[in-house]
């Protein structure tokens, strides 16, 4: 019986994948703060023959804890059907309403793990591949309940120097559904997506360090990017997956010239410099994210532009990060022991 790994590429299909190794989805996880290049890691996974990745589901996790549809022993319920319909993401999976009926009828003792399982398993049919993962970045947070429900998952947390996600975030149409949530925003967007990004990449990192290498493995963004071939061939060994050329590839026959669409719309490749704070990031809003982030910067082995922050900047960053801290706290988030 062959495994995934001594599979080669031109022999993957979802019609030959070992049955010992059906069931196993979702098999991983792509996390990472959002604006950190989590777009570009689905597409490259997504682009190997024998695993599809879906769009962000933001679902999985919650309907767990708050018990939608949920038993509190962890089995599903009739209604459970009803609430996934009502999310305005779940449609994606492609599962006909009567189909994921049937699916809950057919076991009656079915646990949510088990039903997730399954619609996991038809998506990846669609595809006509074994392995399904899911990339939505902010489960980044949820991986205690995402690895309680999957203890076989792994993930894979992206991470991009913080200084070059605030660039991004800072012009992201959709910064009001991530860092522009907290109330801070408006004082100081920086210190507030330094204090966010801080918050996301440390927990991440956290927990996954308790899972261990097997089932937990940092990414850097920037040698992603710069060297997106011997980075691809560590993420198939470490999804024990064939290494297939199409993972860097993934771009071909798909990029779009016209420049004023943004990176993820003109599937560009892996670019080195989209957004470089060095040039880009004035001098006073580097210090203010430094004096918010700089410690995680250090442990992740970044350079800071500014080893010593003034006075009046770090007094000024204090204040916001209590605001922070007691505002996420009040959503029940889980801070870092680096915090």
């Amino acid at each position: 019986m062959k495994t995934l790994s001594e599979l080669a590429p031109e022999e993957s299909s979802a019609n030959d994948c070992p049955d010992t190794l059906r069931g196993t989805n979702p098999y991983v996880f792509l996390v990472g703060s959002p604006r950190s290049g989590t777009t570009m890691l689905k597409r490259m996974v997504n682009a190997h023959p024998l695993i599809a990745v879906t769009r962000e589901t933001h679902w999985i996790p919650s309907y767990f804890e708050k018990r939608k549809g949920v038993t509190d022993e962890g089995f599903v319920t009739a209604r459970i059907v009803k609430k996934l319909f009502e999310h305005h993401r779940f449609d994606q999976m492609k599962v006909k309403p009567e189909r994921l009926a049937s699916m809950v009828a057919d076991a009656p003792s079915m646990t949510y793990s088990a039903l997730v399982s399954r619609i996991f398993d038809h998506f990846g049919k669609r595809k006509n591949k074994p392995l399904v993962g899911d990339k939505t970045p902010t489960y980044v947070r949820k991986i205690p309940t995402l690895h309680l429900l999957w203890p076989k998952a792994k993930f894979v947390h992206l991470i991009r120097d913080g200084r070059d996600v605030c660039l991004s975030m800072r012009k992201w149409r959709m910064a009001h559904k991530a860092a522009g949530k907290i109330s801070t925003w408006e004082a100081d967007p920086v210190v507030t997506t330094a204090l966010w990004w801080k918050a996301l990449v440390g927990i991440g990192m956290q927990d996954g360090a308790k899972l261990g290498e097997r089932t937990y493995l940092n990414l850097c963004y920037e040698q992603l990017v710069k060297h997106p071939g011997s980075e691809c061939r560590k993420l198939a060994s470490f999804l024990e997956l064939p290494y297939s050329e199409s993972m860097e590839r993934y771009y071909e026959g798909r990029t779009n010239s016209d420049g004023q669409l943004s990176t993820n719309a003109a599937w560009l490749p892996p670019t080195p410099g989209r957004r470089n704070w060095r040039d880009q990031m004035p001098t006073e809003e580097v210090e203010r994210f430094e004096a918010a982030a700089g410690d995680l910067l250090d442990v992740l082995g970044y350079e800071r532009a500014h080893p010593k922050i003034s006075q009046q900047v770090a007094r000024d960053v204090q204040v916001l990060q209590q605001q922070f801290t007691a505002e996420v706290q009040q959503k029940n988030w889980r801070l870092p022991d680096l915090w």
